[in-house]
């Protein structure tokens, strides 16, 4: 099982309606998550707009693969970008760089 955990940056005039949107996440992006291999899937926001992911997957590339090939992910993404600062571009899906695991106990 593989442990990821990613930074993107939220903007900061745009906090509370991130947290709205992700207090009620689509049924239908729900089931995707859970059908392309994302588990114990976290996000954790800090006031000043940083954004913490954490999930457990078998195959992370994968993971995402699936995630690229679902309908309902291209309009969450869509509807997504711009919360975000520093996206270059890319979707919010595509700027999510796993940081390295340096220490973990089990």
């Amino acid at each position: 099982m593989q442990r990821v955990c990613f930074l993107l940056m939220v903007r900061a005039d745009r906090l509370d309606e991130y947290r709205e949107r992700h207090a009620a996440v689509w049924p239908e992006m729900l089931e995707a998550l859970s059908a392309t291999g994302w588990r114990n899937y976290s996000l954790f926001l800090r006031e000043d707009g940083l954004l913490v992911g954490y999930l457990e997957t078998e195959d992370f590339a994968a993971a995402q693969a699936g995630m690229e090939a679902a309908y309902v992910n291209a309009r969450w993404q869509a509807e997504m970008a711009p919360f975000f600062e520093s996206l270059d571009g890319a979707r919010p899906d595509e700027a999510m760089k796993p940081l390295t695991e340096v220490f973990h106990l089990a």
